[in-house]
């Protein structure tokens, strides 16, 4: 059951106050494109957030669609263009989820769609349990921002997606990997803070990340 019978605007409540606990101020933005400019005159940094839909594939290159892909083509627009706005102006940007493929996409790189498809033995990463419970590890590079922010090599994470990042561009690497080898983390090195992670630290399931949070915040002062 939606929540009215008339479009509406939706969002989990912890994506705004876990910016909230890590000392910021969360701004919701609605997907008005003539109103990109000014959001970005009033921001510090832009949350990607996930969603249960996906990136049109024709965006990344492929000519065909998987059966479970959904689309929400004016919000993808939305998001795509005021990414590439905080990219250009070096703001920092966290995507999260759906939010990872698309600044993934918009940085050069393609997706999965459908992991089940493509990897072999995968593990459920659309978990059964609960997703304010773990639902499998990810493995986190050294040498990378995500390491330096969480400061482990290991993180316990929550997982509610059936399509992930394919490849990166040559403007991004990968800093997180599960063990089906599947990518989990990306970043861009040569922006001030450009992170990506596919599952949602917003629960806080892992010491790490209410520390992405943190560091989030401290990249937008």
């Amino acid at each position: 059951m939606g929540y009215s019978k008339f479009p509406y605007y939706a969002l989990r409540e912890n994506y705004a106050s876990v910016v909230v606990k890590a000392g910021g101020v969360p701004v919701i933005l609605p997907h008005e494109p003539s109103l990109i400019g000014t959001y970005l005159d009033i921001i510090d940094g832009l949350i990607i957030t996930g969603g249960n839909f996906d990136v049109d594939p024709s965006m990344y290159g492929d000519h065909t669609t998987h059966e479970t892909v959904t689309l929400k083509s004016e919000r993808t627009q939305f998001e795509t263009d005021i990414t590439r706005g905080a990219l250009e102006l070096d703001m920092p940007i966290l995507g999260i989820c759906g939010g990872q493929q698309l600044l993934n996409v918009v940085l050069g790189g393609t997706l999965i769609q459908h992991i089940p498809d493509e990897i072999a033995a995968p593990l459920a990463h659309e978990q059964p349990n609960p997703r304010n419970e773990p639902g499998h590890i990810v493995t986190v590079e050294e040498g990378t921002l995500l390491y330096d922010i969480v400061g482990s090599a290991e993180m316990n994470v929550n997982s509610a997606h059936h399509q992930a990042v394919k490849a990166v561009s040559g403007s991004a690497i990968v800093n997180a990997r599960t063990a089906d080898g599947v990518i989990e983390g990306i970043e861009a090195p040569r922006q001030k803070f450009c992170l990506g992670v596919q599952w949602h630290p917003e629960f806080e399931i892992d010491p790490g990340d209410g520390r992405i949070f943190a560091a989030f915040i401290d990249a937008a002062r």
